[in-house]
């Protein structure tokens, strides 16, 4: 086989990822944006809490992340009857493999989203409050178009760090071919088997390239948000 064309266990490990890293950012995003609101504009007993709590997964090693969502998620953990009664499975599927792939991209997306929102001037939205703006209105018509590229901006940092999550991810969802094997966990499958440098080549070099362009158009976007 050539360097330039891909098996279909590396083409499903390539799709696999981009869908897993897109599904991530997607679950994430909503919630990002409102915890990231609330912890630029809000003061309350709790907030360093708050704070700490969704910046953990970047200072946890991702296998202990894995492994709580495995103590969380698992047929045998804490939600695993009532995900069983919903007729639903996470451990072990693709669908556990972006919910990992979220945990670990949210404190990303969040931190992106705050600093959107703190560059803000707070007379902007006070102007909006005076002329009667709900806080819905608020922050539908005011607020939100105004962070917008750094929500844009998180949505690329987060799916590029979804692209290349691996410890979580393998933790919690395992390295099945075909059903849970990312690029990343392709990589290491094929570290482990001598003569495999070729197919090596082409994930490691499928890897740099989407990542080192999803961190190029959010260095473009964050630079946009200045400019505004």
């Amino acid at each position: 086989m050539s360097w330039f064309s891909l098996s279909t266990v590396e083409f499903q490990a390539l799709t696999l990822s981009l869908w897993v890293a897109g599904a991530s950012v997607l679950v994430s995003l909503p919630i990002a944006t409102a915890v990231a609101y609330v912890l630029a504009r809000c003061q309350f007993w709790g907030h360093s809490l708050l704070n700490a709590l969704v910046h953990l997964p970047l200072v946890l090693p991702p296998v202990v992340t894995g492994y709580l969502l495995l103590l969380a998620f698992g047929r045998h953990g804490v939600f695993g009857p009532v995900l069983e009664i919903l007729g639903l499975q996470l451990a072990f599927t693709a669908a556990g493999a972006a919910l990992a792939a979220a945990v670990m991209a949210f404190p990303l997306i969040v931190r992106a989203i705050r600093l959107s929102i703190e560059s803000l001037d707070p007379k902007l939205e006070e102007a909006a409050r005076t002329l009667g703006a709900s806080p819905v209105r608020l922050f539908v018509f005011v607020i939100l178009p105004l962070i917008f590229p750094g929500i844009l901006a998180g949505a690329v940092v987060g799916f590029a760090k979804a692209l290349g999550e691996f410890g979580a991810t393998i933790t919690f969802v395992s390295n099945i071919p075909g059903e849970t094997q990312t690029i990343a966990s392709a990589i290491y499958a094929l570290l482990q088997v001598p003569g495999q440098e070729a197919a090596l080549g082409r994930m490691i070099g499928f890897s740099i390239l989407l990542s080192f362009g999803a961190l190029l158009l959010s260095e473009i976007l964050a630079r946009r948000m200045v400019r505004r």
